[in-house]
């Protein structure tokens, strides 16, 4: 067995396939040299054919770069696709049947949901054609210049308003209103009087793929301004699809980031703005999805590409995910290099007003990670060389090196920091230490999310949250409050964890001032789609935003968790309501009152409850909990 896959299948699978007609499928060209054939290596930048292709024995050799191989290798290495995945590919392009494994009961329901999308998405694509309601749609990406060219090439569409029209497409097509509801596109009545409703209904439907090309998700543009609901409304996670793991235009730029100069990759904010890049030259350019950038977004691209680009928005946020990416790419040892456009352009808009060959050039002369941040972070100070902002400055750029685990880079970089700021490298260097030296000791010291309740009534020495008597605006929130920060942080504009917060999360249950504010925001972005982190930090105290500094860097961790979001959720849920109950027995009279033993004693048992229950107890028991200590409401 390889893999899942019988090792005579992926023998079969290699015997059919015609390496050099697969390697010329790719863009690559491919001319004869005697017995074998050559071209240039499409996995290093070459001017000179290096990369020998010997059909006889189905294997490939780069001279150049030692890149060798066989098909399967090909494909894996060319669209950053697994074993298993590359030979499916394979296999459904030579026409031999691979079955899923047997023991996998899921199979089935994933084959039928990737079929559903993808006849969804032909369907929301004749909707935008053919229409009369997709009208606006059509005026929409006339005034964006993208033609019906792009419309067919990326399958954009139109998703008509109600449930009725979706509902008798899948009848037509024998699909359940089961299986809509399962691939997040119509939410079912859930009682009399709940008519279920379309969730991109009036939308403009951009279609996500996964790295082997098929029809995953969906992102939809509001046409018609509405305070109810965010601009953008992506799928929801699903058995196919996992916004922590899938790029825009992925499967497109997998073929063209290891032939782009240096093998790089261009990471922007938007589908429009990559659907620009991509059909402007730059073909070797991604999106996210609307979520935060993740570790699991770095594997791929680090599969394939050797530097990345990032091209943001150039305001607070857009800075801070900058820098946050810019960590997360370090930390797998990929260089970075930012490109700033001026006047507020983005790449949709820059490329529809200057020739493609102004932005290579802007590209070509990308300033470092290092250069960027201490540019954008002096701009954001009263008075930049004052000791004290120089001190932010350089503490804050020092965490963006300690994220690298590469010596050389990260010795580079701390060269280039010298000469940027003005300072000793030596001196740098032993700050850096400094700085690794305490990520290391805070990360010995993060609690678990839930840690076991104790098994007596009698409070812990030190419950989450500030000491008695001490001013909670003069302490950071408490690390598990941090962690919660974090993981909303990285699931910024979930409107589903966003009601879960509203409904079992009341202000009250957050020892921390700080804390309370930050969730208020989050839940603002979360509801309306706005941009709300920005001015949260422009507003913070140094301090403060020292400690947001740090919520951003762990921000990308709760991304890697196996569980969902959703279930992610809950644990914090219950983690977070067994401090506030800790606090209140803290609160409670000393041992002699007898009420207050009483009382002391029903919040630990209801403690090991919520660590306890399923959640649909653990529910009832924080709304019984909410009203008996008459928590708040969130404004």
């Amino acid at each position: 067995m390889a893999g899942s896959i019988p090792e005579s299948i992926v023998e079969e699978i290699k015997s059919r396939t015609d390496l050099a007609e697969l390697i010329a499928s790719y863009g690559v060209q491919v001319k004869s040299a005697g017995a074998s054939k050559k071209a240039c290596c499409p996995f290093h930048h070459e001017k000179t054919p290096s990369f020998n292709i010997n059909e006889a024995k189905g294997f490939y050799h780069c001279f150049g770069c030692g890149e060798s191989g066989d098909a399967i290798k090909f494909v894996q290495k060319m669209d950053g696709l697994g074993f298993v995945e590359a030979v499916k590919k394979l296999a459904e392009m030579c026409g031999v049947k691979v079955e899923e494994r047997e023991s996998d009961p899921n199979a089935v329901r994933r084959a039928r949901l990737y079929a559903l999308m993808a006849e969804l998405a032909a369907f929301y694509h004749r909707c935008l054609l053919k229409t009369r309601e997709g009208e606006l749609a059509r005026k929409y990406l006339k005034s964006r210049d993208l033609g019906e060219e792009v419309q067919e090439d990326y399958l954009i569409g139109y998703a008509p308003n109600g449930a009725a029209t979706i509902l008798k497409w899948a009848e037509k097509y024998r699909y359940t209103p089961a299986e809509l509801e399962e691939a997040g596109v119509i939410r079912m009545p859930t009682g009399p009087g709940d008519r279920g409703y379309h969730r991109f209904g009036g939308r403009l439907m951009f279609t996500i793929r996964d790295k082997q090309g098929r029809v995953v998700g969906f992102s939809g543009r509001q046409l018609v301004a509405s305070k109810n609901s965010g601009k953008y409304l992506n799928s929801p996670d699903t058995p196919i699809f996992k916004k922590s793991n899938v790029l825009y235009g992925f499967d497109k730029a997998s073929r063209a980031i290891g032939r782009a100069p240096r093998q790089e990759v261009v990471v922007c904010e938007g589908q429009i703005d990559c659907i620009r890049l991509q059909t402007s030259g730059f073909p070797n350019s991604v999106a996210g999805q609307g979520t935060a950038f993740t570790e699991e977004h770095v594997r791929m691209l680090k599969s394939l590409a050797a530097q990345v680009a990032l091209v943001y928005d150039d305001d607070a946020a857009g800075h801070a995910a900058t820098v946050k990416s810019a960590r997360l790419c370090l930390a797998a040892g990929l260089p970075v290099r930012v490109v700033s456009l001026p006047g507020g352009d983005d790449p949709d808009s820059f490329l529809r007003a200057h020739p493609a060959a102004e932005f290579g050039k802007m590209l070509d002369d990308a300033e470092s990670i290092v250069s960027f941040q201490v540019r954008t972070a002096r701009a954001r100070e009263r008075n930049p060389d004052a000791i004290d902002a120089v001190n932010r400055v350089v503490r804050d750029l020092l965490k963006t090196i300690a994220a690298c685990p590469n010596a050389v880079l990260c010795a580079s970089m701390v060269g280039e920091a010298a000469r940027v700021t003005g300072l000793p490298a030596a001196a740098l260097n032993v700050e850096l230490e400094k700085v690794k030296a305490g990520a290391a000791a805070q990360q010995r010291r993060a609690p678990q999310v839930l840690p076991e309740p104790p098994e007596d009534p009698v409070p812990p020495e030190n419950p989450e949250g500030p000491i008695p008597g001490e001013d909670a605006a003069t302490v950071d929130p408490s690390p598990r409050e941090t962690a919660f920060c974090a993981f909303l942080l990285g699931n910024e504009y979930d409107k589903t964890l966003n009601e879960m917060v509203g409904a079992f999360l009341p202000p009250d249950v957050f020892a921390n001032a700080l804390t309370v504010r930050f969730v208020e925001t989050w839940r603002k972005e979360a509801a309306d789609g706005s941009d709300g982190f920005g001015p949260f930090a422009d507003g913070l105290s140094p301090r403060d935003r020292a400690w947001f500094d740090r919520v951003m860097l762990e921000s990308s961790k709760s991304q890697a968790s196996e569980q969902s979001a959703t279930d992610n959720l809950q644990d914090f849920v219950r983690a977070l309501w067994a401090d506030f109950m800790r606090r209140r027995r803290g609160g409670l009279p000393a041992a002699g009152d007898a009420a207050a033993e009483q009382e002391r004693l029903r919040l630990s048992v209801v403690s090991k409850q919520l660590s306890r229950a399923r959640w649909h107890s653990v529910k009832e028991i924080i709304r019984a909990e909410m009203q008996g200590a008459g928590c708040g409401k969130w404004p």
